[in-house]
C-alpha cells in the first residue's frame, strides 16, 4: 500500500512496507543522487537483500525532512537502486506511532488518518478479465531479508515457499529475529511473568511480541546505529607501531578463532594501516577468553572528550517513589556504534599473523564512554529520567503501578527500535519488584547492597600486598555510602597505602579488615529521598573524624538516607572542638549540597555553641568563611544532648584502631586538674588515671633505699658515718642532705632553693620505678616542649629529686628521639677533605643545571653548565628544560664534538643525569659516570663554584626586565676562560689551547710579541705548540697538587665527627620538603638506620629506617644514634652502685655511657665502665 508525501520537499509516493525496518530512497529522485555520491551524504557500503535475492549496495545516507499529512519530522534514509520512488519503513511508523489500518485503506497518525492507495492502483490499471497465465513459481521473501521490494503481478498468481536460504554476508539488516533470539525472548517473558498475576503476563507477552525484532541472542543479529560515529581526534601525532605480544599456543588458537568470527560477523577488517597495536588475552569469568586490545600509546595522543558520564548516586535518586521496575542491557552496545572511516586505520591491531581494524567502536578506548554516553542520551532525549534511567549501556525503566511501567516500558523500547539497536535477552529483567542496577538493588523498600557484590567481600582473605589491599578497598569503597563511620574503620587500611610506606600486616589491620567486612555484610537498606519531606542533618565531631547522617521522617519514623564520615587531618585535628563541630557541619553540607540546596532542613547537634555562633556578628578568618559558606542554605539548629545523638556520635567517635597515633591521647574535654598533669604521652587512648597520695607512699615504701630514710625521718635519728659507710651511693648521698630532707603526710620531701635566692621549694624524692616515668614527662609531655638539658632540669629540680637525677635527665634529653629526629645532634660531622687530582685536559668533567630563569625569547629557561676539572675550562648552554634528552644532545653537540669525548663525567643525582637514557649515551661513548651522595653537593664544588659566579655575571649584566640572561652567557663565559685560576696558576684557555684568548684590552693596547711562536712554518709551530703545552701542563699539575694540600690543610682542620663503621646504629639527615607540610615543623633527622658498608672513607652504605632501603651516603648525614641504656629504662642507679654528685656525674659515673663520647670505636665491645673501688667512699654533695 503506497501513501504521499514530502521528501526534502520532493513530493513522491511511498510504499508502506512493515517488513523493513529502514527508510530507502530511490536514486536519482532528489537533485543530484543520480550520478556520484553527494557530498553532505555520509557514504556506507551496507548492503540490501531483496526480496528475489537481489544484492544491492546501499551507497550513503542522509538525515531527510519528511512530511505525511499533517505531520512533520526529520528522519534517515538510505540511498538504493530500488523500484519505488520511496519505502517508509518500520522505524519511521514506530517514531510517528503510526497504526496501519488494513480494512480501512488508511494509516492512523494520533488523531489524524493518511489515505492509502493499493498496489494495482498505483502500477496503472488492470485489463480485461482473462484467465490468469502461467507463471514459474518465485521464491517467498527471505525472513532475513532487509527490504522487501514490491512486485506488481496479476492477481492469481502464486508464490511458493522454498526451504532454501542463502547466508547473509556481514551488514545485512534483518527484518526478523532469528529463531535462537526468538527462545531467548520466550525464556524472559517466562521468567520475568512468574511473579505476574495472568492479565498481567498477557501484556507482558503481548510487549515481547510486539518487540521481538529488537533482541539479538547472538553477535551476528546485532544492528550498526545510524545516530553516531565515534572518531579518534590523534591531531598531527605520527602512527604508532608496536609488536605484537608472544601468545601462548592456547590463547593463540583462541585467538585466532575469535578474528575469524569478528571478521565474519562485520566487526572488524583487514588493514594496510601504519597503526599497529598488540593484542593480549583475558580471561572471562565463565572460562572462555575475551579479546582486548592494547589501545595504552593511542589514547595517549587522543584529545580527550569531556562529555560526562552521569553519577550513580544521582541516578539511583531518580528512582524514589517507584514499585515496578525493568532493567535492560544493550547487545555489545560498543559495537553497535560504527567507527568513522577516518578512525579505523588507528584501531589496527595484530596477534603477529594479519593485521586488523575494527569497523565498529572497540572496548579500550579512551573516548568510547563519552561517545556511548552521548549516543544513548540522545536516543532517549524525549523520555524524562523519572521513567527511565541510563548509565552506559544499563538502563532502568521504573514505575509506581503496573500499567504505568508497561507503557514506560514500550515507549523506552520504542525508542531503542528507532535508533537501531539491540537488546540482550538474557541480561533484561522486566516488570519486576526488585532488580539489579549498578551494582545495587532497588526495590520500593530502597537501596540495598548487591549480594553478589558483598560475597565477593565475606570471601575475599586478608591482602598480602599493596595490590591487593587497593582492590578490596576499591570494591568496598563502592558501597561506602552503606556503611556508617566507613572512614575511620578502613582508616588503618589507608594508611598501608601511603606512599613511601612498607606493607605490614598488623593487628589492627586485621581488625579493621574483619570490621569492614562485617560492615558491608549487614549494610542497611537505605531509603530514596523524598523532595516532599525535609531532610534531617545530624552532625558531630571527634578528635579523630566527623560524621554525619542524612535522614528524613516517614509514616515508620525516621529512614536514612545516606551515610558519610570522613577522618580528619593533621592540623585538623589540632583544631579546639567548637571548630571541628563547625567543620562537621561544613563537610556535611557539602557532602549533601544536591539534597539541601534549595530546601529548608533541619541541622541537629549535640554541641550546644553552634546554636550561638551561627549567629555570631563579627566572625574572622577561617570561621567567617565557613560561615558564608552556610549562608546559601535554609536550614535551622536544634541542640540535641550527646545520648540522643548517638546515630552521628558513633560515625566520629569511634577511637582509631592504632596505638601509634598521636592525637588519640587529645581528649576533648581535658581539665586542668591532678587528672590531666598526671596523664603520660606515651597513652593513646583514653585518660590516663593520676597517681593518688596513697600510692605515692607505697612506692616510696617499695624503694629500699627510700625505705631507710623514712625510717631515720619517722624516728628523728641521724645514723652515724661508720653505719652508712657501708651502703650504697645514693644513702650516702641522701645522709649528706639531712639537713633538707623533710616528712610530709607520710611522702619524703626534700627542701631545695634554687642558686641565687628565691623560695624554697619541697621536691618530692622520686623513687626508682617511677624515675623514667617522671623524666618523660618533665621533657616530653604536651606542657614540656621538648626542651634542652638546662631547661628539662629546672623544671625537674621545680618538682622532683633523686641523687643523680641532673645525669638522668641529661641522658634522657641527649638519647630522645623526638628531639633528635627534629633537631639533630648536638654536633654535626665534618668529614675530612676527599679530593679527585686529575692530570690532563677533559679527563673529567662535571655537569649541573642551573635555573630556573626567566624564560627568554627562544624559550630557554635553564643553563646546561660544563666544567673541565682540569683546564677549569666552562661551557654555559641556555636550554628549555632540563629533561635528559636536551642534556645529552646539547652535551654531544657542543662539547664532545670540539673537545673530545670525556674519561670520566661527574653529576648530582638529578633525574636527568641518572635517567636510563643519559646513562647510555654514556655507555655507548666510553664515557665513565660517576655521581655525587645524596644532598651533598660539596662533591661536584668546582661546579657548584662556577655556578655561583656566573649567577653573580648575570646578575651584573643581565636588565631590568632579566629576559635577556641567555644574550650574556658568551661575555661572562669569555671573562672567565681568560682569567687566571688561583689553583693552577694559569688561564683554562692556556690550559686548553697552549695560548691565551685576545681579551678587549688586547685589541686596545695591543697584545705582547711572541717570537717563538708567530711567524714559524706550521710543522714548527705544531711542535713548539705541543712543547708548551706539556710545560704549561707539568706546571699547572704542580701548581694543582700543592692548592689541594693547601685546601685540603684548612680543610680538615674543621674536620670532626665519631667513628663509624659497619653494624652502628645512625641517624640519618633528611631534609626533604614534603607538599602541604611546613618544612619548620618537619622531622629531618630519621632513624635509626643501620651501615651496611663503608664504600671509602667518607661514604657509607645505609639500610634506610621503615622499608628498610639500601642507600649511599656521605659522612656529614650520619650521626651516631644513642638508644636509651637499661639503666635509663629502670629509672636510674641501684642501692649498691657508687655515689654520684652534679659535678662528678659528667666525668665519672660508672653505670652509664658517657652522653659526650662521640659514639664507639668500630670493633669496639660494648661493656660497662665501672668507677674503681678505692674512689667509692667520696662523695660530692649536691
Amino acid at each position: 500500500m503506497y501513501l504521499d508525501c514530502v521528501v526534502d520537499g520532493q513530493p513522491c509516493s511511498a510504499l508502506v512496507d512493515t517488513g523493513s525496518t529502514i527508510c530507502l530512497l530511490r536514486k536519482g529522485l532528489l537533485p543530484r543522487t543520480a550520478g556520484p555520491l553527494p557530498e553532505d551524504w555520509t557514504p556506507t557500503n551496507t548492503e540490501l537483500l531483496t526480496v528475489t535475492g537481489e544484492r544491492t549496495v546501499m551507497p550513503g545516507k542522509k538525515l531527510l525532512s519528511v512530511v505525511v499529512g499533517m505531520s512533520q519530522t526529520s528522519h534517515e534514509f538510505w540511498l538504493a537502486d530500488i523500484r519505488d520512488e520511496c519505502i517508509v519503513g518500520l522505524d519511521l511508523l514506530a517514531h510517528w506511532g503510526a497504526r496501519v489500518d488494513v480494512p480501512g485503506a488508511v494509516l492512523c497518525l494520533g488523531n489524524e488518518t493518511v489515505p492509502l492507495r493499493s498496489g494495482w492502483s498505483h502500477h496503472g490499471e488492470a485489463a480485461a478479465p482473462q484467465p490468469p497465465p502461467r507463471h514459474p513459481c518465485s521464491p517467498a521473501p527471505s525472513r532475513r531479508s532487509r527490504a522487501a521490494e514490491t512486485k506488481g503481478e496479476p492477481r492469481g498468481s502464486i508464490a511458493a515457499q522454498t526451504s532454501a536460504s542463502q547466508p547473509l554476508s556481514p551488514h545485512v539488516l534483518l527484518a526478523h529475529p532469528s529463531p535462537e533470539t526468538v527462545a531467548a525472548v520466550e525464556e524472559l517473558g517466562r521468567q520475568s511473568g512468574e511473579h505476574l498475576s495472568a492479565p498481567q503476563q498477557e501484556q507482558l507477552q503481548c510487549l515481547l511480541r510486539d518487540f521481538v525484532d529488537i533482541f539479538a541472542a547472538r553477535e551476528e543479529d546485532c544492528t550498526r546505529t545510524a545516530l553516531v560515529q565515534h572518531h579518534i581526534d590523534t591531531g598531527h601525532a605520527a602512527p604508532i607501531r608496536l609488536r605484537p605480544h608472544r601468545l601462548p599456543l592456547a590463547k593463540r588458537q583462541a585467538a585466532e578463532e575469535m578474528i575469524r568470527d569478528m571478521a565474519a560477523n562485520g566487526i572488524i577488517e583487514p588493514s594496510d594501516s601504519p597503526w599497529a597495536a598488540p593484542m593480549v588475552m583475558v580471561r572471562k569469568k565463565t572460562g572462555g577468553w575475551r579479546p582486548c586490545v592494547d589501545f595504552r600509546r593511542l589514547n595517549a595522543v587522543t584529545r580527550k572528550d569531556s562529555y560526562p558520564l552521569p553519577r550513580i548516586d544521582d541516578a539511583l535518586d531518580y528512582v524514589a517513589g517507584s514499585c515496578w521496575f525493568s532493567s535492560l542491557d544493550l547487545r555489545s552496545g560498543y559495537w553497535q556504534v560504527e567507527l568513522a572511516s577516518e578512525a579505523r586505520p588507528k584501531t589496527a591491531f595484530t596477534i603477529g599473523q594479519g593485521l586488523w581494524q575494527f569497523k565498529v567502536m572497540p572496548f579500550g578506548l579512551c573516548n568510547a564512554p563519552a561517545t556511548f554516553e552521548r549516543l544513548m542520551e540522545r536516543v532517549l532525549k524525549d523520555i524524562p529520567r523519572t521513567r527511565c534511567v541510563v548509565y552506559l549501556d544499563d538502563l532502568l525503566v521504573h514505575a509506581k503501578d503496573f500499567d504505568q511501567a508497561v507503557h514506560n516500558l514500550r515507549e523506552v523500547l520504542t525508542a531503542i527500535r528507532s535508533a537501531g539497536l539491540r537488546l540482550n535477552p538474557a541480561k533484561c529483567n522486566l516488570l519486576t519488584r526488585q532488580t539489579q542496577f549498578l551494582g545495587h538493588v532497588v526495590s520500593e523498600s530502597g537501596v540495598a547492597t548487591d549480594p553478589a557484590k558483598v560475597a565477593a567481600v565475606r570471601n575475599c582473605p586478608p591482602p598480602t600486598n599493596i595490590t591487593e589491599l587497593r582492590s578490596f578497598l576499591g570494591l568496598a569503597s563502592y558501597y561506602r555510602r552503606f556503611v556508617r563511620d566507613f572512614a575511620t574503620i578502613a582508616s588503618p587500611l589507608h594508611q598501608l597505602t601511603n606512599k613511601g610506606r612498607q606493607f605490614g600486616w598488623s593487628e589492627d589491620c586485621a581488625a579493621a579488615f574483619q570490621q569492614l567486612k562485617a560492615a558491608l555484610i549487614d549494610a542497611p537498606v537505605l531509603a530514596y529521598p523524598d523532595p516532599n519531606q525535609p531532610f534531617l542533618v545530624d552532625t558531630d565531631a571527634s578528635n579523630v573524624g566527623v560524621g554525619a547522617v542524612l535522614s528524613q521522617r516517614g509514616e515508620t519514623g525516621e529512614r536514612v538516607v545516606a551515610y558519610y564520615s570522613c577522618s580528619l587531618s593533621r592540623p585538623e585535628r589540632n583544631y579546639c572542638v567548637t571548630r571541628r563541630e563547625l567543620l562537621a557541619v561544613i563537610l556535611a553540607v557539602r557532602h549533601f549540597r544536591p539534597y539541601l540546596l534549595g530546601t529548608r532542613f533541619t541541622l541537629r547537634t549535640d554541641h550546644a555553641s553552634l546554636t550561638w555562633m551561627l549567629n555570631f556578628r563579627q566572625p574572622e578568618g577561617q570561621v567567617a568563611r565557613w560561615l558564608e559558606i552556610l549562608q546559601e542554605y535554609d536550614f535551622e539548629v536544634q541542640h540535641r544532648p550527646g545520648r540522643q545523638h548517638a546515630n552521628a556520635d558513633a560515625l566520629s567517635r569511634r577511637p582509631c584502631l592504632t596505638d601509634e597515633c598521636r592525637y588519640c591521647s587529645r581528649q576533648e574535654e581535658r581539665g586542668l586538674g591532678p587528672s590531666s598533669a598526671s596523664a603520660g604521652p606515651g597513652d593513646s587512648e583514653g585518660d590516663v588515671e593520676p597517681f593518688t597520695t596513697e600510692q605515692l607512699k607505697q612506692q616510696q615504701a617499695n624503694d629500699r633505699v627510700l625505705v631507710k630514710v623514712r625510717g631515720w625521718l619517722e624516728t628523728q635519728t641521724r645514723p652515724d658515718w661508720p653505719a652508712v659507710s657501708s651502703q650504697g651511693p645514693e644513702i650516702k648521698s641522701l645522709h649528706s642532705q639531712w639537713g633538707s630532707l623533710e616528712l610530709h603526710d607520710g611522702m619524703i620531701y626534700r627542701r631545695w632553693q634554687a642558686p641565687g635566692g628565691g623560695i624554697d621549694r619541697l621536691q618530692l624524692l622520686v623513687p626508682h620505678a617511677l624515675r623514667s616515668e617522671v623524666l618523660r614527662w618533665v621533657h616530653g609531655a604536651a606542657g614540656s616542649g621538648h626542651f634542652g638539658n638546662a631547661k628539662t632540669v629546672r623544671r625537674l629540680r621545680q618538682r622532683f629529686y633523686w641523687p643523680g637525677c641532673r645525669q638522668d635527665a641529661e641522658l634522657h634529653v641527649h638519647c630522645c628521639d623526638v628531639c633528635t629526629a627534629q633537631k639533630g645532634p648536638s654536633r654535626r660531622s665534618h668529614a675530612p677533605l676527599q679530593q679527585y687530582l686529575v692530570g690532563a685536559p677533559m679527563e673529567r668533567i662535571g655537569v649541573d643545571i642551573l635555573g630556573p630563569f626567566p624564560i627568554t625569547e627562544a624559550g630557554n629557561r635553564f643553563v646546561l653548565v660544563a666544567m673541565d676539572y682540569f683546564t677549569k675550562w666552562p661551557e654555559a648552554y641556555a636550554v628549555p628544560d632540563q629533561s635528559a634528552s636536551t642534556s645529552a644532545q646539547r652535551l654531544v653537540d657542543e662539547m664532545f664534538t670540539r673537545f673530545g669525548v670525556p674519561d670520566e663525567l661527574h653529576s648530582d643525582q638529578g633525574r636527568n643525569f641518572e635517567s636510563r637514557l643519559f646513562s647510555e649515551v654514556c655507555q655507548r661513548l666510553g664515557v665513565k659516570k660517576t655521581r655525587t651522595t645524596p644532598l651533598h653537593p660539596q662533591s661536584d664544588g668546582l661546579v657548584e663554584r662556577f655556578n655561583r659566579t656566573l649567577a653573580t655575571q648575570l646578575a651584573i649584566l643581565t636588565s631590568q626586565h632579566q629576559r635577556d640572561w641567555a644574550q650574556h652567557l658568551p661575555l661572562v663565559l669569555w671573562a672567565y676562560r681568560t682569567a687566571v685560576q688561583e689553583s693552577s696558576q694559569c688561564t683554562p684557555a692556556a690550559l686548553m689551547f697552549g695560548r691565551e684568548l685576545r681579551t678587549p684590552v688586547d685589541l686596545v693596547f695591543g697584545s705582547p710579541p711572541e717570537p717563538e711562536i708567530a711567524g714559524g712554518p706550521e710543522l714548527d709551530y705544531f711542535r713548539r705548540l705541543k712543547e708548551r703545552l706539556s710545560t704549561v701542563h707539568q706546571l699547572a699539575r704542580e701548581a694543582l697538587e700543592e692548592a689541594g694540600a693547601r685546601q685540603k690543610r684548612a680543610y680538615d682542620t674543621r674536620a670532626h665527627g665519631p667513628t663509624l663503621g659497619p653494624g652502628d646504629k645512625v641517624w640519618v639527615f633528611c631534609p626533604q620538603r614534603k607538599r602541604g607540610l611546613s618544612p619548620k615543623l618537619t622531622h629531618h633527622w630519621q632513624g635509626p638506620g643501620e651501615i651496611l658498608d663503608q664504600i671509602s672513607e667518607v661514604v657509607f652504605r645505609v639500610r634506610m629506617p621503615g622499608r628498610g632501603r639500601r642507600v649511599v651516603l656521605h659522612k656529614d648525614r650520619l650521626a651516631p644514634y644513642h638508644p636509651l641504656a637499661p639503666e635509663q629504662e629502670t629509672g636510674g642507679s641501684q642501692s649498691g652502685s657508687p655515689p654520684s654528685t652534679p659535678s662528678a656525674e659528667t666525668d665519672n659515673d660508672g653505670l652509664r655511657t658517657e652522653p659526650g663520647a662521640g659514639g664507639r670505636t668500630s670493633g669496639r665491645p660494648k661493656r660497662v665502665r665501672r668507677r674503681p673501688g678505692h674512689l667509692l667512699d667520696f662523695v660530692v654533695g649536691d
